[in-house]
């Protein structure tokens, strides 16, 4: 991973708060000229520290409003076939490969419980899942941008 100063990691937590921010506004907080600035993000985003610059749309307005977090055991041969499907699939948010008695941990935002149910049918019919455990999330108390400090 490259290495970021000080005032990287500003710039950064600058952007990672508003992707629209202008950059005039940027160079001003952290005192460079707009041009040293740019050349920043772009080395930033060629280096692989800045992925990329989205939108924080919300799931309720988007018809979603079901968050299921899906814990899965999966086949130890089918483990590539599991990796292609999740990161493809639209509905999976997040997945990550986790320690312990399980596999992964999927984030799934559908829009009712039977969208939870069809996902699940759907790993067991390709043979992805071994075992699973669902939980689902009530309330969201938080969700924030990764800022570096």
């Amino acid at each position: 991973m490259p290495v970021m100063d000080d005032l990287d990691r500003q710039i950064v937590g600058l952007l990672a708060q508003d992707a629209r921010r202008a950059l005039t506004e940027v160079a001003g907080q952290v005192g460079l000229s707009v041009s040293a600035v740019n050349e920043r993000v772009k080395r930033l985003a060629v280096s692989g520290v800045i992925r990329r610059f989205t939108v924080d749309a919300s799931p309720e307005a988007l018809g979603l409003p079901v968050l299921a977090l899906i814990w899965v055991a999966v086949p130890h041969s089918r483990e590539a076939a599991f990796r292609s499907f999740a990161a493809e699939h639209p509905a999976i948010t997040e997945c990550h490969h986790v320690t312990g008695a399980w596999s992964y941990l999927i984030h799934l935002r559908v829009s009712g419980l039977d969208g939870v149910e069809a996902f699940l049918d759907r790993l067991k019919s390709d043979g992805l899942l071994e075992r699973s455990e669902t939980m689902l999330a009530l309330s969201t108390i938080r969700t924030a941008p990764l800022v570096p400090r």
